[in-house]
């Protein structure tokens, strides 16, 4: 009998509207050749009448990327009401409105560059939001680790389509629900917050997948966020194990065919993979850091 498949509740768009154009160029033979390549653009958020960011990203679910990206930074919370969100595409501009209006010249004062592809930021204060946080005891199996990263690298998307972008993948179980892309890592889980704050999509029982590094950035994000675990393709950052450590988050790396490492959070883990039921990935398909 057939596993029965979930569909994602929101999937990447290869083939959206403004998201790549085609370039022409000439390939290592010297002949022409067409590619698409990804757009970026500025995005500028604001809060009531406060200006915050301005972010690159390629211009899908601005609503969604300005609510996780306040959210995020603590400068929304539960107990803030959302009464709107205004999107101008010709001026680029997202506005969030709140019924009572908030003061964040202390936060902005605090914000520093962080290592995010594109434009990243991190207010000093988010640190001292992580101190006592209790992220949920939830258990993961390594069957449903396995069958999401088959899932997901086969997905159609726009890292499969044009490349230089980064991929953020709600997950439930074996599942992944919501599929969201951008230039940023940082942008990608930010659109998967706000997704979540606009759905009020419950966060106890996800994992959180990411295509790039697991760093302090992310780590922070997806504990605001109330996701107990963070698993990725790609390699670790020291503070991003630290910061996983201190706070109780499954953080689980290098996430190649049978292959993965958990640093961080073990204790999530029920270990019921027959390592000979998953298709493996050439060892010598992987960067040398990636290796095991």
């Amino acid at each position: 009998m057939a596993n029965h498949v979930v569909p994602y509740q929101v999937a990447p768009s290869p083939d959206g509207k403004g998201l790549t154009r085609a370039v022409t160029g000439r390939d290592h033979t010297g002949a022409l050749q067409e590619i698409r390549v990804v757009e970026e653009r500025p995005l500028t958020i604001f809060l009531n009448s406060r200006e915050i960011v301005t972010a690159m990203t390629i211009g899908d679910y601005p609503d969604y990327l300005a609510l996780g990206f306040l959210r995020n930074q603590a400068m929304l919370s539960d107990a803030d009401e959302v009464t709107g969100v205004d999107y101008d595409e010709e001026l680029r501009v997202v506005v969030v409105r709140t019924a009572v209006e908030t003061d964040h010249e202390e936060k902005l004062a605090k914000k520093t560059r962080t290592s995010g592809c594109a434009v990243g930021t991190v207010f000093g204060d988010m640190m001292e939001e992580l101190n006592g946080l209790t992220l949920p005891p939830a258990q993961i199996k390594t069957t449903d680790l396995y069958a999401l990263a088959a899932k997901i690298n086969t997905t159609d998307s726009l890292y499969l389509t044009a490349g230089a972008i980064h991929g953020t993948v709600l997950c439930q179980g074996a599942d992944p629900l919501v599929y969201m892309e951008d230039v940023g890592r940082h942008n990608a889980v930010d659109k998967v917050a706000g997704w979540m704050h606009a759905t009020g999509a419950m966060a106890a029982d996800k994992t959180l997948y990411t295509t790039g590094r697991l760093t302090s950035e992310m780590v922070m994000k997806c504990a605001m966020m109330g996701i107990p675990a963070l698993a990725s393709r790609s390699g670790f950052t020291a503070w991003g194990v630290e910061l996983a450590q201190q706070v109780g988050l499954t953080l689980i790396g290098r996430m190649r065919g049978q292959r993965f490492i958990c640093l961080a959070g073990e204790e999530r883990l029920i270990w019921d993979a027959n390592l000979s039921d998953v298709a493996d990935e050439p060892r010598k398909a992987s960067r040398k850091g990636a290796r095991g």
